[in-house]
């Protein structure tokens, strides 16, 4: 009995590391954000689609020949073209940042230079008193 708190110290562990919490956290929105675009999808299909709708007397884009796969391949059209988005404006960030941090002067190498003047200086007061 003793190896059972070791393994759910274990499990505990395991559970609480960052990329573990992350990921679960990911899927759970994922999943919230494929039942929100299913549900403006299949609003905005209908009222454009209305009208073809109606002609072939068909209450919503679902209840067609295939109107699930057409319903399931805009979704992921839309999910895929969000993603796209996102992805794109996390790179551009990204990128600003980076460009900024290389613009920035670096301390160490600041610092280097003047302590380099302050030597010649020292040295340059030095050997002027010296002669």
């Amino acid at each position: 009995m003793p190896r059972t708190p070791a393994f759910l110290s274990a499990f505990q562990s395991f559970i609480s590391k960052g990329n573990v919490v992350d990921l679960a956290i990911a899927v759970i929105m994922a999943g919230a954000f494929g039942k929100v675009v299913n549900s403006v999808v299949t609003l905005l299909m209908t009222n454009i689609l209305e009208p073809a709708l109606k002609d072939a007397n068909v209450a919503s884009l679902s209840q067609l020949p295939a109107g699930e796969v057409l319903v399931a391949l805009i979704n992921f059209i839309v999910i895929a073209f969000v993603c796209f988005v996102i992805v794109k404006t996390v790179e551009a960030t990204k990128r600003k940042r980076e460009a900024v941090e290389a613009s920035k002067p670096d301390p160490q190498a600041q610092l280097a230079s003047a302590m380099t003047r302050l030597t010649e200086v020292l040295e340059a007061q030095s050997s002027s008193r010296n002669s």
